[in-house]
C-alpha cells in the first residue's frame, strides 16, 4: 500500500484468517479431537446466576426504532354513513345507530388484547350531537366548541389538568361553559383496558368575541380551537404533569365546534355499552365515522384507538420515518417569525401561524406537529390537519398526501386538470406512501380514498334517500333494503368519493378531483416554470485509460466480481445477477475483508402489516421520476411551486449533468448549483475524515444559504496523481451527513442532492443514496466500467460466439441503467413503496454494524443494535480498498463476496470443503449414485458414521474467521454439569428438527423426495416449499423390496416399508403453485410463506430451464417458463387479512396447524404479535442469509437481518405481551450445528429449520449452480442424467440429524440441563465470549449486549411453553391447533349436514341444502370442500351437492370449492371469493328486487379466484381489481371488473362483459381472455408485455366464446348477457382476445386446417368429456345444465 494509506490499516487486517480446508480434514483425521464444548465453555457450573448474563449498563435497545415499526401496528375495519337529506338540522339518530350496526359488523377485521376481552379499539367521529349537548348551547353561542378528553383516573392529576385547560383557554379568549363527565359503564370492559380506561370528559368553549370576521364555516374558530389543543400539551409538561406510570393519560380526542370522536379499547358490540351517550335517542348526526382496530400489541393505548381527529386510518405508511424528516425539514423553511405564534385567536394571525410559521419546533408554544413516538397514523392525521387548517380543503390535502397512479391512467385521458394537480403537487411533497383506505371528515365534508395501489377493499352503496354506505365490507347494515339501494360500486386504486356535508352532493372520483384541480391553473404553472431533463444519449467517451480507471476502481471498491458478474449482467442483459444458495460469507462488520459503507445497511421489508408491491406485474403504479431545486411551501399554493426540474430517470448521465448545468443560466430557469468535493487528502489519516466531513456539510450550508438549490457531492478524481494523493469519504456517508445538517439548519426544502460518485454500481448502493437523502445520482465510473467492459477483448468475443447478445456501446449504457432502474422498482416495492420520490429520505434500512457516532451523524434515525465501525473505521477500511500501484498490468482484487475463491477471498461457511468434511462424517460417498454402481454397491455406498470425523466437522467451524452474531456468544449456565446418560434421548430433540421450505422445482424429485423420508423417519417435519407435492407421495410406502427399492419411486436408493414422502409442512406461498384442496387435506401443518430469507418481500422464482413436464403439471404451469411468484399482497396485504387467509386454512383442514414463516428485520416482534393475535400456530424466523434457489445477487445480499436478532425480538414481544404461549417458535437461516440449535433455543426458538446443510447431508458439494439447473450431483438439476448423479440416501441425511441432536445432548449436559425444553427462552444462560469479539478486526465497537439484555427473564416462569386449554389444563403446544370461532358457524351448520354427509360417504347422490348469510360468516364452503378432498381426494368425488345461499357472504366465499360442489349465492360477497377453486361451479347473482343495475354494479370484491385451479365461476355483476390473478384451470364470468385483471393467469379462460380497468394481462403466461368493449377503450388497457390482443378470428374462439355467454345467462338470468345474445352477430366485433405466446397456435386464437371435434366451455365436471361442446354446435338450455353438471 502506498505509505501514506498504511496508517489506515489494522494490523490485523494485513494477516490472512483461518480457512477451512482439506488439508485441515485430512491431518491425523481419526485422532480424537477435545469436544467442541469443553474449548469455548470455560468454567460452566462454576457459578450459580440466575440474573441477566449480558452487561446491563446501558438501556436495552432491542426494541429501537419509530413506535410504528417497533412497538405499534395495525390495520382495521372503517367505513362511513353520511345522510343529510333525512331528520332536520342536526341529523337523525338512524345514522349513528347504523354507523354501530356496521361497527359490530366487522369486529372480525379487529383484535382482542393479551386478556382476550379488551378490544384492540372501536371508535366514531359524528357531527357534534347538539341536542345532547342543549345546557351548554345559547342563542349568543349555538354551536360552541366541545372537546373530548381522557384524564387521569386520580382525582388530585385530574383537577390539574382540568385547570391548565381552564387557564389555556382564558388565556386565548376562549369562554369556559363547563365540564361535563361522559357517562360511561367501566363493568363491561376487559381487565387490560378496565385498568387502562382513563376518566372521560368533555369541555365546552365559546367562540371568542374578537372573532368577528370569522366566515360562515368558522375555519377561524376552528384554527383557534386547533391551535389551543396543541398547546394544552405544552402548558400540562411546563406545570410536570406529565407522569410516567399507568394512570398518565392525557389526550384530547377532539377539539372542535363539527366533530367529535368517541372511542376506547373496546370491541365494537361495547363501544355503546361503554359510552351511554351512544345509545341517547339525542344523539343526532348526519354523518359517522367507523374503526375497528387490529393492533399487532396487546397492551390497550386508548389513545391509539381510532377514527383519529380527521381520519380513520386502514394502511400502514411506508415511508413514515422519511414523511417526518420532510415535515420537518418543511416547517424549519417556513420564513415567518415564530414570535407572531402568541395571538392565537386572530383571523389573519391564525391562518399566517399555520401556513408560515415552523409549528414543528417551537415546543415553548405549540406540540410538534410530527413525532416519531406516534403511531403512522395520529402523525398522517396531525398533518393532514394543518393542511386542513391552512385552508386546504380535505380532498385536496388528501389528493396531494396520497396521490393516484396519474400516469398514463385511462380514466384522467379526458381531465388533464387533475393530472396536471398530480404533476404540481408531486414535484412539492413526498406522498405519505403504503397501503392506505384513509376515510376522513373536517366536518364540511366526508369521504373515503385508497392508495394508489387498491390494497384495501372499499365498497359502498348509495340509496333512494341519498343516505351513502361506505364500508370496509359490503353487508354491514344488516337490515339495508336491496330495493332501495340505486347505485352499488367500490373505490378502486387512488380513487376517491365525497359527500358535501351542507349541501349533500355526493362527488365521485372524476367529480370531486375535477372540482379541486380546477381551482388553480397547475397546467398553465407547469408549462412556465418546469424544466424537463430526459434521457440522452450517453457519451461514449473515455474519462481514463484502462490502468488509471482500475486504479480508480479499486479506490472505490470494485472488485473483480462487480465486473464480471454484476456489470456483464446489467450491460449485457439489463437484468441483475441472478444467484443461487443464499448468503453464508460473514456480515460486514466481522469480516476480515473490507467492505463499502453501503454493506452495512440491510433493507427493509414489508411482511404481515402491510404488503409489497409487484414491480413486474403491477408497474403501472410506480415511478422513478425525482425534482430537483427548491421546494415550496405546500400550505400557501402558488405558481412559484412548480419552479423545479424534472429528472426522467435517477440515474443521469454526463450529458444530462451537463444540461442540468445549464440551468443555472437566468435564462433558462436561474437555477444555481454547485459541486462539492467529498475528496481529502489522504495523509491527513483516519481521523482526517472527521474534519473533511466538517468542512463539507458546512460548504454545503453556506453554498444553499448564498442561493444554490442544487448540491453535487462529487468524489470525482481529475486524473491519477489526484488518485494517488487523496482519498474520499464515501459517498453514502456524505450524502446523509449532508442531508441531516441541512434539516438541523432548516435548508433542507431549499437545495436538493445530486450524488456524482465512482463508488456506485449495485441497485443497493443506488437504494442507499436515495433513501439518505439523494434525488439522483450520476455514476460516472460505473458508466465507465461498462465502457471498459464493452471494450474488452473478452467481451467482443463472447459476443462474437454468441454467449452474450450482440449489442452496441450505447445500448450497453442503457442496458445498465435500466438493470438499475429495475432493481430500484424491485426494492422500493420489497417495502411497498410505489415511488421514488416517497424514498428519498425514508432511510428504510436497518444499520447491522455501524456505531453510535456515525449513525447520529449521518443516519439519525437509523436502527443500529449491535454497535459497530465508526467513521475513522470507515476511513480505514475505504483505504484498505486502494490498489498497491497503477502498474500496467493491475487488476482489481478478487474479494469473493459472492463466489468462494480458495485462497485470500472472502470467508464463507457452506463452502465445498465444509461439504466433504460433512460428507466424510455421515459415510456419503457423491461418486456412488444411479449412473455409476450404487445397486451393486452394499447398502447402496453408505459407509458407517463416524464420531471422529463429525468432530472434524465441528471443529472446523469453531477456528473458522467469525460470521454470525452467535459467534460472538458462549454458554455461562446455573448449574453443575451433568453426565450425558441423564438428558434426554437424542430421539426426542429430533422431533423439533425441520427441514427449510425448499421446493420440488428448486430440488429434484430425488433430493426433495429423500429430505421428506429421511425427516419423516426422525419424527421431525419435512417442507413442502412452494409448487405442490405429487399425490403419489401422501400414502406410506409397503412395496419396498430387500434392496431398499420401491417401484413407486424407482429413482431412490435405502428406503424402508413404512416410509413417507409426504411432507409434513405443506407450503402456501404467493403463487399458489400446486395449491389444491387435497394437497391442503393432507398436510399435517400448513405454511404460510409472508418471506424468504434470500429475498424477503419477493414472490419465488424458478427458472424456465428448471421446469419440466412434470414440474409443470404439479404447478399448473407451462414447460419451459420462467416461474416468479408475485410478492405475498394478493390476499395477505395486511394483518387482517393475513387472519383471513388463516382462516381458510384452518376452516378446509381443522386438524392441521397453520405456520407464517417471517424473515428477521427490525420490528419483526410486533410483527410476530399480530400474526399470534390472527391465530396462527407456529411462526417460523428466518434469517436474511438463507435461500437455496435461484434469487436476484443484490437481494441475496442486502436484504433481511441476522435470526439471532429477529428470533430474540420476536420471542421477547411474544413474551411481552402474554402471546408466548399461543404459538411454536421456529427458526431456520444458517443453522448447521448443535451449537447453533442450542443458542437458538436460548433465545426462544422451540423448533429448528435446516436448508443448505441438510442439501449437503444428501450430497449437495455447494457447487452454487442451482439457479443453472446444472447441478453436478443432481441435488438441484431437472435435468434426467444429471438426476441419475444424485449420491444420497435418507440414511445419509438421518445420520446428520443423530449427529447435530447428539452434540445438543452434549452442550445440555455440559450446562446442567437434562430436558430441552427447560433452556427455551433462557437467553440468561448466554453471554458475550470475550475472547470472540477480541477476534473482531475491523472494530472495538461491536456490543450485542444492549440488545441481549432486553429479553425477558423467563427462568422461573415457563409457563409459555404450554397452551392453556378449556378448563385451565396446559397441555404441549404441538398437540393441538387454533379453530376459527362464530365465523366458521355457517360452516360447520353445512359440513355437519347428515345429508350432505350421506353424499361424501357413499360417494353418490346428489343433494340440495338452502341457507342464509352474512357478512361474518366467513370461508364458506371450504371446510365441506376439506371433507370431500379428504374422502375422494382432487377429482375421485362421483356425488353432487348443491347450496342455495343468500344474502352478503363474508370474505373467501366458496374456498376451495371441488368438483361435484355447486354453489349459488343470492345477495353479494366479499373479497376472495372462489379462491383456490379447484372445480365445481360458484354463481353470484344479486337478489330479484335490487333496485340498481347489475351489470353495473359491483357484486363480489377483489382478489376472486385466486389461485384458482379449476371450475366454473359466474358474477351477474362487477368484480374488484385482481379478478383472477394466478388462475390456472377455472372458467369465469364477471361483468365488469377493475385493475389487473388476469394477472399472472396461467391457464383456463376468463370472460369480461363489461368495462376494466388498466393493466390488463400483465405477467399472463397461460389461459386466453375474452373482453367486451362496448366504449372503444380497451386496448390501452392492457398490458403488452407479454400478451397478444386481437378480434376473436376463428370459428373455434366464437364458439368457445358464445357458448360461456349463454351459460353465463343460464345460470344467472343476466341482462347484459341476453342483451349480447339477441344480437349476438353485432355484438361479437366488439369482443377482444387477450392470449399469451403458449397459446397462440390454439384453434381458439389461430386459424388452422385442422378441424377439432370439440371444444372446451367449462371447467367444472369431474368427467372432461361433458366440458366440451361440439364445434359449430349451439347449445340449449337442456344442454347448458348437462354442461354444469
Amino acid at each position: 500500500l502506498p505509505l501514506a494509506a498504511m496508517g489506515f490499516v489494522p494490523q490485523s487486517l494485513l494477516q490472512k484468517g483461518a480457512r477451512i480446508n482439506s488439508d485441515f480434514a485430512s491431518n491425523n483425521g481419526n485422532a480424537a479431537l477435545n469436544n467442541v464444548v469443553s474449548n469455548t465453555n470455560e468454567g460452566i457450573g462454576s457459578k450459580t446466576r440466575l440474573q441477566m448474563a449480558f452487561s446491563e449498563e446501558k438501556p436495552t435497545n432491542i426494541f429501537d426504532g419509530p413506535l410504528a415499526l417497533t412497538k405499534e401496528r395495525d390495520a382495521c375495519g372503517v367505513g362511513f354513513i353520511a345522510n343529510t337529506q333525512s331528520g332536520e338540522e342536526f341529523g337523525t339518530h338512524k345514522v349513528l345507530q347504523q354507523g354501530l350496526s356496521a361497527l359490530t359488523c366487522m369486529e372480525h377485521r379487529g383484535a382482542c388484547g393479551g386478556d382476550g376481552i379488551s378490544g384492540d379499539g372501536a371508535g366514531i367521529m359524528t357531527q357534534i350531537p347538539w341536542k345532547l349537548y342543549d345546557e351548554y348551547r345559547s342563542d349568543s353561542c349555538p354551536q360552541p366548541g366541545v372537546g373530548q378528553i381522557f384524564l387521569p383516573q386520580s382525582e388530585e392529576r385530574r383537577e390539574k389538568v382540568k385547570e391548565v385547560i381552564e387557564q389555556v383557554c382564558a388565556a386565548n379568549e376562549l369562554e369556559f361553559l363547563g365540564w361535563r363527565e361522559v357517562p360511561v359503564d367501566p363493568s363491561v370492559l376487559g381487565p387490560m383496558a378496565r385498568a387502562a380506561c382513563p376518566s372521560i370528559w368533555q369541555f365546552f368553549v365559546k367562540a371568542p368575541e374578537r372573532l368577528t370576521d370569522d366566515d360562515d364555516t368558522r375555519d377561524g374558530f376552528e384554527r383557534t380551537l386547533y391551535l389551543v389543543r396543541r398547546r394544552f400539551a405544552v402548558e400540562i409538561a411546563d406545570r410536570g404533569l406529565n407522569w410516567d406510570d399507568e394512570d398518565s393519560e392525557v389526550y384530547v380526542a377532539s377539539f372542535s365546534s363539527r366533530t367529535i370522536v368517541y372511542k376506547g379499547m373496546v370491541q365494537s358490540a361495547v363501544l355503546p355499552l361503554f359510552y351511554k351517550d351512544l345509545t341517547n335517542p339525542d344523539y343526532t348526526t348526519k354523518f359517522v365515522i367507523y374503526h375497528r382496530r387490529f393492533s399487532t400489541n396487546t397492551n390497550p393505548r386508548w389513545p391509539l384507538a381510532q377514527p383519529m381527529r380527521v381520519v380513520g386510518h386502514n394502511g400502514e405508511i411506508n415511508t413514515l420515518l422519511g414523511n417526518v424528516n420532510w415535515i420537518k425539514a418543511r416547517e424549519a423553511a417556513k420564513g415567518l417569525d415564530t414570535e407572531g405564534a402568541s395571538d392565537l385567536v386572530d383571523y389573519d394571525s391564525t391562518e399566517n401561524i399555520v401556513t408560515m410559521m415552523n409549528t414543528q419546533d417551537i415546543p415553548s408554544v405549540l406540540e410538534p406537529l410530527v413525532d416519531l413516538g406516534r403511531s403512522d397514523s395520529a402523525n398522517l392525521d396531525g398533518v393532514f390537519e394543518l393542511m386542513c387548517q391552512s385552508r386546504h380543503r380535505a380532498p385536496c390535502a388528501l389528493m396531494a398526501l396520497v396521490p393516484t397512479a396519474y400516469k398514463e391512467s385511462p380514466d384522467l385521458k379526458e381531465h388533464p386538470e387533475i393530472t396536471d394537480f398530480y404533476k404540481f403537487h408531486g414535484g412539492l411533497l413526498e406522498a405519505w406512501d403504503g397501503p392506505a383506505l384513509l376515510v376522513f371528515s373536517d366536518g364540511k365534508s366526508i369521504g373515503a380514498s385508497l392508495d394508489r395501489n387498491g390494497l384495501r377493499p372499499a365498497r359502498y352503496s348509495i340509496t333512494k334517500d341519498g343516505t351513502v354506505y361506505m364500508m370496509s365490507e359490503t353487508g354491514v347494515i344488516p337490515d339495508m333494503d336491496e330495493s332501495e339501494i340505486v347505485e352499488k360500486g367500490r373505490l378502486g386504486p387512488g380513487q376517491m368519493i365525497n359527500v358535501d356535508l351542507v349541501t349533500g352532493d355526493f362527488k365521485d372520483n372524476i367529480k370531486i378531483k375535477s372540482e379541486i384541480a380546477s381551482r388553480h391553473p397547475y397546467g398553465e404553472w407547469i408549462a412556465n416554470q418546469r424544466k424537463e431533463i430526459g434521457k440522452l444519449k450517453f457519451p461514449e467517451e473515455r474519462m481514463y485509460d484502462d490502468v488509471t480507471a482500475t486504479f480508480a476502481q479499486g479506490s472505490f471498491g470494485w472488485g473483480l466480481e462487480d465486473i464480471g458478474m454484476q456489470i456483464m449482467d446489467m450491460a449485457g442483459s439489463a437484468k441483475e445477477t441472478t444467484y443461487s444458495m443464499g448468503d453464508d460469507a460473514p456480515i460486514s462488520v466481522l469480516s476480515e475483508r473490507p467492505h463499502v459503507a453501503y454493506n452495512y445497511l440491510k433493507q427493509r421489508f414489508a411482511q404481515v402489516t402491510n404488503p409489497p408491491i409487484d414491480p413486474l406485474r403491477e408497474g403501472v403504479v410506480m415511478s422513478l421520476e425525482m425534482t430537483l431545486g427548491k421546494k415550496e411551501s405546500i400550505y400557501k399554493v402558488s405558481e412559484k411551486g412548480a419552479r423545479l426540474i424534472r429528472v426522467e430517470s435517477p440515474v443521469l448521465n454526463q450529458e444530462e449533468m451537463d444540461k442540468i448545468a445549464s440551468l443555472a443560466d437566468e435564462n433558462k430557469g436561474g437555477f444555481k448549483q454547485t459541486t462539492v468535493s467529498t475528496r481529502y487528502d489522504l495523509a491527513s489519516g483516519p481521523e482526517g475524515i472527521t474534519a473533511a466531513l466538517d468542512a463539507i456539510c458546512n460548504e454545503a450550508v453556506e453554498q444553499v444559504r448564498a442561493g444554490a438549490e442544487i448540491v453535487i457531492l462529487s468524489d470525482m478524481a481529475k486524473d491519477q496523481s489526484d488518485l494517488d494523493e487523496t482519498t474520499y469519504i464515501p459517498p453514502l456517508v456524505a450524502t446523509g451527513a449532508v442531508h441531516h445538517r441541512l434539516i438541523e439548519e432548516g435548508l433542507r426544502m431549499e437545495a436538493s442532492i445530486v450524488v456524482e460518485t465512482g463508488a456506485a454500481w449495485s441497485t443497493h448502493h443506488y437504494a442507499c443514496l436515495v433513501g439518505y437523502g439523494a434525488s439522483a445520482v450520476h455514476p460516472y465510473m460505473a458508466l465507465e466500467t461498462v465502457k471498459q467492459w464493452y471494450g474488452n477483448k473478452k467481451t467482443q468475443n463472447m459476443m462474437a460466439k454468441g454467449k452474450l447478445a450482440q449489442i452496441t456501446l450505447e445500448e450497453a449504457l442503457n442496458n445498465y441503467r435500466t438493470a438499475v432502474e429495475n432493481g430500484l422498482l424491485k426494492i422500493l416495492s420489497k417495502i411497498g413503496i410505489s415511488l421514488l420520490s416517497s424514498y428519498s429520505g425514508a432511510q428504510i434500512f436497518e444499520a447491522i454494524g455501524m456505531g453510535d457516532d456515525i449513525i447520529d451523524r449521518c443516519f439519525k434515525g437509523t436502527t443500529s443494535r449491535i454497535g459497530g465501525i465508526g467513521l475513522e473505521d470507515i476511513a480505514k477500511e475505504t483505504a484498505m480498498m486502494r490498489p498497491e500501484a497503477a502498474a500496467a498490468k493491475m487488476k482489481l482484487i478478487n474479494y469473493g463476496y459472492y463466489k468462494p475463491i480458495p485462497k485470500m477471498g472472502e470467508y464463507h461457511v457452506n463452502s465445498s470443503d465444509l461439504a466433504k468434511l460433512l460428507h466424510k462424517a455421515i459415510g456419503l460417498d457423491k461418486s456412488v449414485s444411479a449412473a455409476t454402481n450404487r445397486d451393486e454397491a452394499e447398502n447402496d455406498g453408505v459407509q458407517p458414521a463416524s464420531v471422529a470425523d463429525y468432530e472434524i466437522f465441528q471443529k472446523s467451524l469453531e477456528v473458522a474467521p467469525l460470521a454470525n452474531i452467535r459467534d460472538l456468544l458462549d454458554f455461562e449456565s446455573d448449574r453443575e454439569s451433568i453426565s450425558v446418560d441423564e438428558v434426554e434421548p437424542t430421539a426426542e430433540i429430533m422431533k423439533r428438527f425441520c427441514t427449510g421450505a425448499m421446493s420440488l422445482g428448486a430440488l429434484s424429485r430425488e433430493a426433495h423426495e429423500t429430505l421428506a423420508i429421511a425427516v419423516n423417519r426422525i419424527g421431525g417435519k419435512s417442507n413442502s416449499g412452494e409448487g405442490g407435492e405429487d399425490i403419489i407421495r401422501g400414502k406410506d410406502l409397503k412395496d419396498v423390496d430387500e434392496k431398499g427399492r420401491s417401484p413407486t419411486f424407482p429413482h431412490l436408493a435405502g428406503l424402508k416399508n413404512g416410509d413417507s414422502a409426504n411432507s409434513y409442512i405443506h407450503q402456501v406461498a404467493s403463487g399458489r403453485f400446486g395449491v389444491t384442496p387435497e394437497f391442503l387435506v393432507t398436510a399435517k401443518q400448513i405454511e404460510i410463506k409472508m418471506a424468504q430469507g434470500a429475498k424477503p418481500g419477493e414472490g419465488g422464482q424458478l427458472p424456465g430451464a428448471k421446469v419440466s413436464e412434470y414440474i409443470a403439471g404439479l404447478r399448473a404451469s407451462k414447460p419451459g417458463v420462467t416461474l416468479i411468484s408475485p410478492p405475498p399482497h394478493h390476499d395477505i396485504y395486511s394483518i387482517e387479512d393475513l387472519a383471513q387467509l388463516i382462516h381458510d386454512l384452518h376452516a378446509v383442514n381443522e386438524k392441521a396447524g397453520v405456520s407464517v414463516k417471517l424473515v428477521s428485520s427490525i420490528g419483526i416482534g410486533t410483527v410476530a404479535c399480530g400474526v399470534a393475535k390472527a391465530n396462527a400456530d407456529v411462526i417460523q424466523i428466518s434469517g436474511g442469509d438463507g435461500g437455496t434457489g435461484a434469487s436476484p445477487l443484490s437481494s441475496i445480499k442486502n436484504a433481511g437481518g441476522p435470526w439471532e436478532l429477529g428470533l430474540t425480538e420476536a420471542h421477547s414481544a411474544l413474551l411481552t405481551n402474554k402471546l408466548r404461549d399461543r404459538v411454536i417458535l421456529r427458526v431456520d437461516g444458517g443453522v448447521r450445528t448443535g451449537r447453533d440449535v442450542a443458542i437458538a433455543a436460548l433465545m426462544g426458538a422451540e423448533e429448528f429449520g435446516f436448508g443448505t446443510i441438510a442439501m449437503i447431508a444428501e450430497g449437495c458439494v455447494m457447487a452454487r449452480v442451482c439457479h443453472l439447473n446444472t447441478c453436478p450431483v443432481g441435488v438441484t438439476s431437472q435435468k434426467e442424467e444429471l438426476r441419475k448423479k444424485f449420491p444420497g440416501t435418507p440414511e445419509h441425511v438421518v445420520n446428520f440429524f443423530e449427529f447435530v441432536a447428539e452434540e445438543v445432548r452434549e452442550l445440555m449436559a455440559h450446562m446442567g440441563y437434562t430436558k430441552f425444553e427447560d433452556l427455551i427462552g433462557r437467553a440468561d444462560l448466554l453471554t458475550t465470549n470475550t475472547k470472540q469479539t477480541e477476534r473482531i478486526t475491523k472494530t472495538k465497537g461491536v456490543n450485542v449486549d444492549p440488545f441481549f439484555s432486553g429479553v425477558p427473564n423467563s427462568a422461573d416462569d415457563r409457563s409459555f411453553l404450554r397452551a392453556e386449554v378449556a378448563g385451565g389444563e396446559l397441555v404441549d403446544k404441538d398437540s393441538i391447533v387454533h379453530t376459527n370461532g362464530f365465523s366458521s358457524d355457517l360452516d360447520r351448520e353445512i359440513s355437519s349436514s347428515e345429508d350432505i354427509q350421506k353424499v361424501i360417504a357413499d360417494n353418490a347422490g346428489e343433494v340440495t341444502a338452502s341457507y342464509d348469510i352474512i357478512n361474518t360468516d366467513r370461508s364458506t364452503c371450504a371446510m365441506l370442500s376439506g371433507d370431500i378432498a379428504r374422502a375422494h381426494g382432487n377429482k375421485g368425488f362421483q356425488g353432487k351437492v348443491n347450496l342455495e345461499i343468500n344474502g352478503s357472504a363474508g370474505q373467501s366465499f366458496g374456498a376451495f370449492v371441488v368438483p361435484g360442489l355447486n354453489v349459488r349465492l343470492t345477495g353479494e360477497a366479499n373479497d376472495y371469493v372462489g379462491k383456490g377453486m379447484h372445480g365445481g361451479e360458484i354463481v353470484v347473482v344479486p337478489h330479484e328486487d335490487a333496485g340498481f343495475v347489475a351489470a353495473d354494479s359491483s357484486i363480489v370484491g377483489n382478489a376472486c379466484l385466486y389461485g384458482a385451479t379449476g371450475g366454473d365461476f359466474h358474477a351477474n355483476g362487477r368484480a374488484g381489481e385482481r379478478f383472477a390473478v394466478r388462475n390456472s384451470g377455472a372458467y369465469a364470468v364477471a361483468e365488469g371488473t377493475g385493475d389487473h385483471c388476469l394477472e399472472y393467469m396461467t391457464g383456463g379462460v376468463a370472460v369480461i362483459l363489461g368495462s376494466v380497468g388498466r393493466n390488463v394481462g400483465a405477467g399472463m403466461t397461460g389461459g386466453i381472455g375474452y373482453f367486451y368493449d362496448d366504449a372503444g377503450d380497451f386496448e390501452e388497457k392492457v398490458n403488452g408485455e407479454i400478451v397478444s390482443v386481437q378480434r376473436v378470428i376463428t370459428q373455434e374462439g366464437a364458439s368457445q366464446l358464445k357458448a360461456i355467454v349463454e351459460r353465463h345467462f343460464e345460470k344467472t338470468g343476466s341482462e347484459k348477457a341476453e342483451a349480447i345474445l339477441n344480437n349476438w352477430d353485432e355484438e361479437l366485433p366488439k369482443f377482444w382476445q387477450v392470449y399469451p405466446p403458449s397459446e397462440t397456435n390454439q384453434p381458439m386464437v389461430k386459424q388452422t386446417e385442422i378441424v377439432q371435434d370439440s371444444l372446451r366451455i367449462s371447467a367444472s365436471a369431474p368427467d372432461g368429456d361433458m366440458c366440451f361442446l361440439p364445434v359449430g354446435g349451439q347449445m340449449t338450455a337442456e344442454q347448458a345444465a348437462r354442461c354444469a353438471d
